[in-house]
């Protein structure tokens, strides 16, 4: 969070792409609002492109922005299990807007641009 202090935006959009940009937020983000609460190995497996390394740091990230909550369980070995906090509930309504356009655009632009070809 004091990472933002620091950092001058000309606008709240850059905050907000500073925070949720990247590959991989915002399908992390998706997962835990669509699916519920997340073992690492469980959003792991929904992500098999992203290397575990990558996976920790961007949690990490989120954590940090306060967007996801870690849970620690104290035995062995360790669970750990992450979830939506109260602000990164409030992202789904806009990836939701999101998966719509690109649903959209994938039937009509892309769809479109395809057929055109096919008819060359």
């Amino acid at each position: 969070m004091e990472k933002y202090l620091n950092q001058s935006f000309n606008c709240e959009k850059e905050l907000t792409l500073s925070v949720i940009g990247g590959k991989w937020k915002m399908i992390i983000i998706w997962h835990l609002g669509k699916e519920g609460t997340k073992r690492f190995s469980e959003l792991k497996a929904l992500l098999p492109n992203i290397t575990q390394k990558m996976l920790t740091n961007q949690l990490r990230e989120l954590e940090e922005d306060q967007i996801i909550h870690r849970e620690v369980y104290p035995v062995v070995p360790p669970r750990v299990e992450y979830s939506l906090k109260e602000h990164g509930r409030t992202l789904m309504p806009i990836l939701e807007s999101m998966y719509e356009w690109g649903k959209d655009y994938m039937e009509t632009v892309v769809k479109a641009k395809s057929d055109d070809e096919n008819s060359v």
